[in-house]
């Protein structure tokens, strides 16, 4: 978490601790922090105050939107997170195919969409492999085949790297998620257009208007509130750190450990993700190794990755098993330096040399 996000919410543990939905003078004054932190957000998201919905966290977000079309009317890329891709299968929707890069096909997406689409949901930026989408280009082809359809994005990954304002000038509703861009775990957004409608995921109390009811988690909040702003006037300066940090770690891997190959080419990628292939090992036992030395990285998803199973992302892009098994994620965020560049590659170094001096059994 950010520090200001840590002193933000501190006052509103142990101090404005009311429920913003009572009617006393306690509850009056929750209600005011809530009612500002909701336009600090919107005003972050290019959106009105009303159309901001506090939830739990982005999985929560993603699901209250594609609860409306459960019928099947529903669609998203074969390179969802599986907080996507999971619902909309379940309920019989559709998935269209990505290509090489990741990025979805927009003739494929044409062809899918119709008069039955309720939602078509679209991440802003990749959560394995990094890759940046062309919502615009997306949002042309959903307009113009099902303009009835609401157009969704996960853009959990995207708060640290791309304006939200401009995510949603071109879409219906945005999903976020706090702990991504320095705020607590256990907050998420969702931004949804005024007029476009919603079925609740969450029934009871009638909390931000009907919509998602629940008592207000006061002080992740407000502590949501400040993360994104931090996050948003720190953006365009981190971005710039963090594209030389991650062009310094690419190169320097690249040199230093043959049969090494990034996954897509890092102009159409988000700065924080870096995302290779080696070839000749095997990503659980590289992993084991790289946390014995204190490098702490990932296979794919890091909802996922515990459970090492193929990735799906990979597998939609067309990357080969053979070389899926070396894959590796690594992440860049706000406290990394270039002395850790300098480790994480003679870390990684030395563990892929060990692993490809073990003999493979047969």
């Amino acid at each position: 978490m950010r520090a200001s996000a840590i002193a933000a919410m501190t006052p509103y543990l142990d101090q404005c601790f009311a429920n913003p939905s009572g009617s006393h003078r306690f509850a009056r004054q929750a209600r005011r922090a809530l009612d500002e932190a909701r336009d600090l957000v919107a005003e972050l998201c290019g959106v009105g105050p009303g159309e901001v919905i506090f939830t739990s966290c982005g999985t929560e977000s993603n699901a209250t939107v594609l609860n409306g079309a459960l019928s099947g009317g529903a669609v998203c890329s074969s390179a969802e997170h599986h907080a996507v891709l999971d619902p909309v299968t379940h309920a019989g929707g559709q998935v269209v195919r990505v290509d090489a890069t990741g990025h979805i096909d927009l003739m494929a997406l044409e062809a899918t969409l119709g008069l039955d689409t309720q939602v078509v949901s679209v991440m802003a930026v990749n959560n394995e492999v990094g890759r940046i989408t062309d919502l615009a280009a997306v949002a042309a082809v959903v307009r113009r085949v099902a303009p009835q359809a609401l157009l969704h994005s996960d853009a959990v990954q995207a708060a640290c790297w791309l304006d939200l304002r401009q995510i949603t000038a071109v879409v219906d509703s945005i999903s976020l998620s706090a702990h991504k861009f320095g705020g607590p775990k256990g907050v998420g957004i969702l931004t949804i257009r005024e007029g476009r409608k919603m079925q609740p995921l969450l029934r009871g109390g009638g909390q931000e208007r009907d919509r998602r009811s629940g008592t207000h988690n006061l002080a992740g909040i407000v502590a949501t509130a400040e993360a994104l702003r931090a996050t948003d006037s720190a953006r365009s300066g981190h971005s710039q750190e963090m594209t030389k940090l991650r062009e310094r770690l690419l190169n320097e891997l690249m040199r230093a450990v043959p049969g090494l190959h990034p996954t897509i080419d890092t102009k159409s990628s988000v700065p924080g993700i870096v995302h290779i292939c080696v070839e000749g090992v095997e990503s659980e036992a590289l992993l084991f190794l790289l946390d014995q030395a204190g490098v702490c990285a990932s296979a794919a998803s890091a909802c996922a990755s515990g459970a090492m199973e193929p990735s799906h992302v990979l597998a939609a892009m067309g990357v080969e098993p053979p070389r899926a098994q070396g894959a590796l994620r690594l992440s860049l965020g706000a406290t990394t330096t270039g002395s850790d560049i300098d480790r994480a590659v003679n870390v990684i170094s030395d563990a892929v040399d060990r692993l490809r001096k073990v003999p493979v059994r047969r």
